[in-house]
């Protein structure tokens, strides 16, 4: 007779990843083979220290042992030829929860808040306590309406969510809603008619040749900061790539010059990423000769040096870190590179991402403008 067990695995951090133990081996769906392991996606903290960690341990258990019986069940469903039909009903608050905990895990830092924050003001306006029965259709047009007219949880109390912000936030929720109806916690895909928030454009900032160049003159209390910016420039990666570069992912051969084999943190593809002399000259000048080749740094480290080394250059640009990643694209495209080798450099899944790109700088456009001239006295 079939036995599912929870147990538990060690993680670094002092956490411990929770998963089900199954006898006799179950077929795995994704990969047609037998297998004893089936992870939840839940961690517990080895040894809680407060009262949030402790209370996040005993939902995380609850839910875990819920699953393990539902399991349970499936399977001798199947072994006495039953029909399943039983339905967890268990708080939603938990199983987001353990989706945003399972973002702090794999993605970065700024995508984690991110989800955290669209998991925060679920919970401002529904409560800790929202069970998967009672979830309808019309939990998911309040959370949208709200968010269109929510203040934001970080920084100024009395400032409006922006309309994008409201966008991502409402989007991460949905993922959720998907994932539940997955697991069949909610027995109605609620995702599926949801009314998505329509992201509005925004101009996105790019600095020239020209000013990169003075950039690259213009002195900087953290030169390593004016480096890793004007590599960006130089070979469109974001700041947590560069600063994840290690001298053994970067090469050079007489078919393919530099290149670094690159995983994007972002994306988490892996391909041979190719970069100028110029770049490459600037790795050269960090002086370090193996591992990390700018040293690790935090994100929050960057943004007061780069703000003044903006202003003092005399550049009337907003410009931020992702701007360098913002240039290179434009530049690249207004050089003649064309969109599709352009969206490959930039790690892009989607060609349409990349058409962003080519709204900032319209030849057609700027071709058009310049046919009308006029011979106007005393205009030279």
């Amino acid at each position: 007779m079939s036995k599912v067990t929870l147990r538990n695995k060690k993680l670094v951090g002092g956490k411990l990843s929770l998963y089900l133990d199954y006898y006799p081996p179950i077929i795995d769906t994704k990969t047609g083979k037998e297998t004893r392991r089936e992870f939840l996606k839940l961690f517990i903290y080895e040894n809680p220290k407060s009262q949030e960690e402790k209370k996040h341990n005993s939902e995380s258990n609850d839910l875990a042992e819920l699953v393990a019986a539902k399991r349970l069940v499936q399977l001798r469903n199947k072994e006495f030829g039953f029909k399943e039909n039983i339905n967890l009903n268990i708080n939603f608050i938990t199983f987001f929860k353990s989706v945003v905990d399972e973002h702090y895990n794999t993605g970065s830092k700024s995508n984690y808040q991110t989800w955290k924050a669209s998991l925060n003001h679920f919970t401002l306006l529904f409560g800790e306590k929202v069970m998967t029965h009672q979830l309808s259709s019309n939990h998911v047009k309040k959370f949208r309406a709200y968010l269109l007219t929510a203040k934001t949880s970080r920084g100024k109390a009395d400032k409006k969510l922006s309309v994008n912000t409201a966008s991502s936030y409402f989007k991460n929720f949905i993922a959720v809603l998907k994932l539940a109806y997955k697991d069949n916690l909610i027995t109605e895909n609620l995702s599926e008619n949801a009314e998505y928030i329509k992201e509005q454009e925004t101009h996105r900032q790019y600095l020239t040749e020209e000013e990169l160049g003075i950039l690259w003159k213009t002195e900087i209390k953290m030169e390593k900061v004016k480096h890793m910016a004007l590599f960006s420039a130089l070979t469109g990666l974001r700041f947590v790539d560069v600063n994840n570069l290690d001298w053994k992912y970067v090469f050079n051969d007489s078919h393919q010059n530099h290149y670094i084999m690159l995983r994007e943190q972002k994306t988490k593809s892996i391909h041979n990423h190719p970069i100028s002399k110029t770049a490459y000259d600037i790795l050269k000048k960090q002086g370090t000769k193996q591992g990390l080749i700018f040293g690790n740094i935090k994100y929050h480290e960057i943004t007061r040096p780069m703000k003044d080394w903006i202003e003092k250059s005399g550049i009337q640009k907003k410009i931020s870190y992702h701007n360098f990643r913002h240039s290179y694209a434009t530049l690249q495209l207004a050089n003649g590179t064309d969109i599709y080798t352009v969206s490959k450099l930039l790690g892009h899944k989607n060609l349409s991402t990349t058409q962003i790109y080519t709204k900032i700088l319209d030849k057609n456009k700027i071709e058009a403008a310049n046919r009308i001239n006029l011979d106007l006295d005393g205009l030279q």
